[in-house]
């Protein structure tokens, strides 16, 4: 049980002929080969995108923790003119 055997497929050879015709099986396997390359390269690429995400991430961490920060310069507070502040004010 549950044991395919060379009849069983076949069986299903004769069916499928029957069903879709001589002609159009050829175009149908042919599209299915096509479109599952397609799903294979993308795939391919989506974990290959992944990788290289992460390598990039990883070597910009490690590159930020070897550059010391810069050094921070005070800026002069900005000038105030006392005519101006009072006329905000009122």
């Amino acid at each position: 049980m549950g044991a395919v055997r060379p009849w069983h497929i076949a069986v299903l050879v004769v069916l499928l002929i029957l069903l879709f015709g001589a002609k159009r099986l050829p175009d149908a396997s042919r599209s299915l080969g096509r479109s599952l390359r397609i799903i294979k390269a993308e795939t391919k690429g989506l974990v290959d995108d992944g990788k290289s995400d992460d390598d990039l991430n990883e070597k910009a961490d490690a590159q930020a923790a070897r550059q010391p920060l810069p050094p921070v310069q005070a800026s002069p507070p900005p000038v105030v003119d006392p005519v101006q502040r009072s006329r905000d004010v009122i």
